[in-house]
């Protein structure tokens, strides 16, 4: 694994806590730099930091929000 790689993984906490779940994306990392776009794409996912995850998280508030204002009334 490049030293560049080494360096993303070990300052991104969730990088981190995926490669100790999941070691079998450390040969995948080993293999090659163009495996760490599928391995931000896993973490990701797992973890729900795509834009669409944040997009529901916030609409969900505001409809938690809204329902909460009308049962005060």
């Amino acid at each position: 694994m490049k030293i560049s790689t080494q360096i993303k993984v070990l300052n991104t906490k969730n990088y981190y806590n995926y490669l100790k779940d999941n070691s079998m994306f450390f040969k995948e990392l080993n293999r090659g730099e163009y495996n760490f776009a599928l391995f931000d794409k896993y973490v990701k996912k797992k973890y729900s930091l795509m834009l669409s995850d944040r997009i529901n998280k916030a609409l969900e508030s505001v409809g938690n929000i809204y329902d909460f204002v009308n049962l005060i009334k």
